[in-house]
């Protein structure tokens, strides 16, 4: 299985001295990617232009959106040419994990449907891919496109998986990563795709002696809209080295093929303590 980490884009506070101490002290860790996730009502950084730096000072570490929420964009030949320059740029890291997503006031501040969103992205998927392969839009992306990638929790989703791209992200704690990911096996096998979907499992993560009030923090803030879920999500983040190596074992053995760290702090002390735990796993 490998370990990928967040950039802390959705922290708050993210400099040009952070981002890339972040992406490059992920690269040097041996982190198999280096991932975002997208929201436009906050206070943080735009996915798309952050991975973009990120390319710039690093090499090797794979660049994934987990996940990009492309219908509240409107634009999908604009989003064809921002991704594909950014997998030109970094020389074919770019994965893109799209969704649906559930946040209504992303659409309303950019004016498009919210409750249209899962029709729209059918649409734009076909329409993505097809502009990926366009000579108009530079040297077309035919062999080496970038890896797509759905989340979200319906069926829906996972026909949307097993239709157009290589695999899923989840988001859920181990056990129900393995029920979700068993289904999505299911739907892959129903749509006659050969081989098996690849599995990405995502979890907060926030250690040190203030990790677990960080995490109550900057948790229950970015998912307030939820009301008391936000409480439980931000009593999931993993805040001890033990949890970690514990949470790498679990999702190992639920058959996950990435696990992503997301922090919940810009300070990139977190990243050398997650490495350290990483390391002292099973």
């Amino acid at each position: 299985m490998e370990i990928g980490v967040g950039l802390p884009t959705m922290t708050g506070g993210l400099t040009t001295e952070r981002l890339r101490a972040w992406a490059q002290g992920a690269e040097a860790y041996g982190f198999s990617g280096l991932a975002v996730l997208d929201r436009l009502v906050c206070d943080g950084a735009e996915p798309l232009v952050a991975l973009a730096a990120a390319a710039a000072v690093t090499e090797r570490i794979r660049l994934s959106t987990q996940v990009l929420i492309p219908t509240y964009r409107g634009n999908t030949a604009l989003l064809a040419k921002q991704t594909a320059t950014i997998h030109r740029l970094s020389r074919g890291r770019l994965v893109v994990g799209v969704a649906a997503g559930i946040r209504a006031d992303d659409h309303e501040v950019s004016g498009t449907e919210f409750h249209s969103r899962g029709r729209d992205l059918d649409r734009l998927l076909e329409e993505l891919t097809r502009l990926w392969g366009d000579a108009s839009f530079g040297p077309p992306l035919h062999d080496d496109r970038p890896e797509l990638l759905v989340g979200g929790r319906s069926d829906a989703a996972l026909v949307r998986m097993a239709r157009y791209a290589a695999g899923t992200v989840v988001v859920a704690p181990p056990q129900q990563f393995a029920q979700r990911a068993g289904q999505a096996l299911e739907f892959w096998k129903a749509h006659g795709r050969e081989g098996r979907p690849r599995l990405v499992a995502q979890t907060y993560f926030s250690l040190g002696p203030d990790g677990a009030d960080e995490a109550r923090r900057h948790l229950g803030s970015y998912y307030a809209f939820a009301g008391p879920v936000a409480q439980w999500i931000a009593a999931s983040a993993l805040t001890t080295p033990e949890a970690v190596a514990e949470a790498v074992v679990a999702y190992r053995r639920a058959g996950c093929d990435e696990l992503t760290f997301i922090p919940c702090s810009t300070d990139v002390r977190q990243l050398d303590m997650l490495a350290a735990a990483v390391k002292e796993s099973p």
